[in-house]
């Protein structure tokens, strides 16, 4: 497995199924009751869910393009999540939904939507989303 210098300080590991919105019925739920926030690469959606975590939800949707590009995006925003959950503030539920010009995005372009968008959104503890937002 490659290690990239992008990935020194970032939590280990993957993100545990518990931390992960599987269900339609989840994401429709987020997208119902939460907040959204937009940027043009990403929407972000939010929702308080009782738990001492925060749950994740990821969606690329055809109109990205085939399958390979639809991964890539996914990949991208769900790695710039990995390296910023400790600093999300627990107890919520975070769709982050893709947009069409996200296709040619780069990782960083991407990590910093997310940034952004969760700094707008104040789900970041303390002074995390004060760096550069």
């Amino acid at each position: 497995m490659r290690t990239s210098p992008d990935a020194v300080g970032a939590p280990p590991g993957p993100m545990k199924r518990p931390s992960r919105l599987r269900s339609n019925q989840d994401f429709q739920r987020v997208r119902r009751e939460g907040h959204s926030w937009s940027h043009p690469l990403l929407v972000l959606s939010a929702r308080a869910n009782g738990l001492p975590f925060s749950r994740f939800g990821f969606s690329v949707s055809r109109r990205i393009g085939k399958a390979t590009a639809r991964n890539k995006a996914r990949r991208r925003m769900r790695e710039a999540v990995r390296r910023r959950r400790e600093h999300i503030l627990p107890g919520r539920d975070l769709v982050l939904i893709a947009r069409a010009p996200i296709r040619e995005a780069s990782y960083h372009q991407v990590d910093r939507a997310i940034e952004v968008l969760l700094a707008r959104g104040n789900l970041l503890q303390g002074d995390a989303g004060q760096q550069r937002a």
